[in-house]
């Protein structure tokens, strides 16, 4: 009998991503899909998540959505900069995204929105992205107050606000 000894080195990084990685959904079902793309078109996710996108007027090709975006956001918190929803929802099942989408996040992102969505909404949001499959790369780690970053930002600071009125 021969022996497949050999084969033992080649087979166990496969066994560990397998047990690593999250347990596949149910296929997505059409209106499930169309649910979800629905809500990451009227919520604006493509806004912040997919770069070029106001610029196309929403016409930015849907194989291009969510990949995150270089461009940060600076203010008071520091610089951040929008995540690539593609690979983070890769890493997570539903109900890790459910748990996520409900936390504080740093600003711009208004995460008091996803707060208010039902279970069901974010479900098809989660499985939309996730038919989108991975692509791109992270986005860049958020910088501290005061900190230099050497990407393009949009200073996210009101100028001239009015002054308190005295009662």
């Amino acid at each position: 009998m021969k022996s497949h000894k050999w084969l033992y080195p080649l087979l166990l990084p496969l066994v560990l991503f397998s047990l690593s990685a999250p347990a596949a959904e149910a296929p997505v079902d059409g209106k499930t899909f169309e649910r979800g793309r629905y809500l990451i078109v009227a919520g604006g996710c493509n806004d912040c998540h997919t770069p070029g996108y106001p610029e196309s007027n929403g016409k930015t090709p849907q194989a291009a959505w969510l990949a995150g975006n270089a461009v940060g956001f600076q203010g008071p918190w520091g610089t951040t900069y929008p995540a690539n929803l593609r690979l983070t929802v890769q890493k997570l099942t539903e109900a890790q995204w459910l748990a996520r989408a409900r936390q504080p996040m740093r600003p711009p992102m208004p995460w008091f929105n996803l707060r208010e969505m039902t279970d069901a909404d974010l479900v098809a949001m989660y499985r939309f992205i996730r038919t989108l499959g991975p692509a791109g790369v992270p986005a860049p780690a958020a910088a501290a107050p005061g900190v230099a970053v050497m990407t393009p930002y949009i200073e996210f600071v009101p100028k001239n606000l009015p002054k308190h009125a005295s009662r």
